[in-house]
């Protein structure tokens, strides 16, 4: 790496492990925070606010030493080991308010920086790197969770440019992340539009009619309150065949392709369904699967609308419910979106069973019991028309939020190896991805 040093980071820093805080002494609310391994999200934020825990205000005096101020530099020293998501994860403390932050144990501040050699934020940037976030797994000492101390922190070797150079290249990093934060909040705003506009739109239509009240709420004058089974051909259970990744037979779609909303095609199983579920189970578009059965009951009853995303030689696995709506009397688009009202899912997961096994079931019955409203036909095109819209909207800032989180991992890592340096960038250009090439 041209001119930079190779420094360990024991030579530019220490760090500071936190308090063991008891549970006994939270409160239901205080200005005192206790700062714990969950609010370092795993995507490096920093969230205060996510499951908070409150501690007596004098404590910010009695344990002054692990006092949090803004723009301090923490870092996770636990994780499950099953699953580990936020080991050795660093984030800057954000505090611009009067709050107390204390440091719980197991979570690390950055001290005593050496402020001549390395910026808070490109240590940041620097621990955040894929090499780096190993190196602290495979150091780490094992059991239920997974640990990593003070020695294992500042053993890393950083390797520094100058300091001008580790301002400009953390900015840089810094751009691509504000860009992802917006994609973040238009996705935040934009779903929390569409969950509004569904309210509106099940309960008072397109056309500024009176209203009724119904069994399962207001709705307008003009629109009847069915059961779906007075509109529905069938109601299907899906094969039970053995499924595998390897590509031989049908597509078969499982639990985890109906994200609620959408089919999600990311995780294929395959397999031959028997000879007399060659007809009967093959999924058509227009086709609703709903999740029989989930360990979360507010995931039972869970559903998407099939659009024919694999053709029409694709089938579905036991755990799910197809429904193939009458279109003469239902738009499937329309129940689609209905299941995802507030209503719809208090129905289905109001009515799950608690199994034996602690999952939650529904079934065909639960299903055709459901009431849905139903006006014309036309109406049921226009509400299912506005709300897929929005959907695309969501669909457009999630797939360019990717963009940016792919663009930001190829430029930490090409920046911290000097694969490329900042003056190799160029800004117009960069500024340009960054706002997806409108500017």
């Amino acid at each position: 790496m041209r001119e930079w040093q190779k420094i360990r980071m024991k030579e530019l820093c220490d760090l500071l492990n936190g308090f063991a805080f008891k549970s006994q002494d939270y409160l239901e609310n205080s200005n005192t925070f206790n700062i714990r391994m969950s609010n370092i999200r795993p995507d490096g934020k920093f969230d205060s606010d996510y499951q908070p825990r409150y501690l007596p205000d004098e404590y910010a005096d009695k344990y002054s030493r692990f006092l949090l101020e803004d723009g301090d530099l923490i870092i996770a020293m636990t994780d499950m080991a099953n699953d580990p998501k936020i080991l050795g994860i660093p984030t800057i403390v954000k505090n611009k308010g009067s709050r107390n932050f204390l440091l719980n144990q197991r979570v690390g501040k950055i001290t005593n920086t050496n402020i001549n050699k390395i910026t808070s934020d490109f240590m940041r940037y620097y621990l955040m790197q894929d090499r780096i976030r190993i190196f602290y797994k495979r150091t780490a000492k094992k059991g239920i969770q997974i640990n990593i101390n003070k020695a294992d922190i500042l053993s890393v070797e950083i390797h520094l440019p100058p300091i001008e150079e580790q301002q400009t290249i953390a900015w840089f990093l810094s751009l691509v992340q504000d860009a992802i934060a917006q994609q973040e909040q238009l996705i935040t705003l934009t779903t929390e539009l569409k969950k509004a506009l569904m309210q509106k739109l099940f309960t008072e239509g397109t056309r500024g009619e009176p209203q009724k009240m119904t069994e399962i709420s207001l709705i307008p004058e003009s629109w009847d309150c069915i059961k779906l089974k007075d509109a529905a051909e069938s109601f299907q259970y899906g094969t039970s065949v053995k499924c595998d990744y390897e590509k031989h037979g049908k597509p078969v779609l499982r639990i985890p392709n109906v994200i609620g909303g959408y089919v999600d095609i990311s995780d294929l199983k395959y397999g031959q369904p028997k000879p007399n579920e060659i007809e009967s189970l093959k999924l058509l578009d227009g086709d609703i699967l709903f999740v029989r059965t989930n360990g979360t009951k507010e995931n039972s009853g869970r559903c998407s609308m099939y659009r024919g995303e694999l053709g029409n030689d694709c089938y579905f696995a036991s755990y799910l419910i197809r429904v193939r709506i009458d279109k003469n009397k239902l738009f499937p688009a329309f129940v689609d979106e209905y299941t995802r009202t507030d209503i719809g899912i208090s129905f289905l997961s109001g009515q799950a069973i608690r199994t034996a096994d602690g999952k939650f079931n529904i079934n065909s019955g639960t299903l055709q019991r459901m009431l849905v409203p139903q006006p014309s036909l036309d109406e049921q095109r226009e509400i299912a028309d506005i709300l897929f819209n929005i959907d695309t909207k969501i669909n457009n800032y999630l797939s360019r939020k990717e963009q940016l989180q792919d663009l930001f991992r190829t430029l930490l890592h090409q920046l911290m190896t000097a694969q490329i340096g900042v003056d190799d960038l160029n800004l117009s250009a960069l500024n340009l991805e960054i706002r997806g090439g409108n500017e």
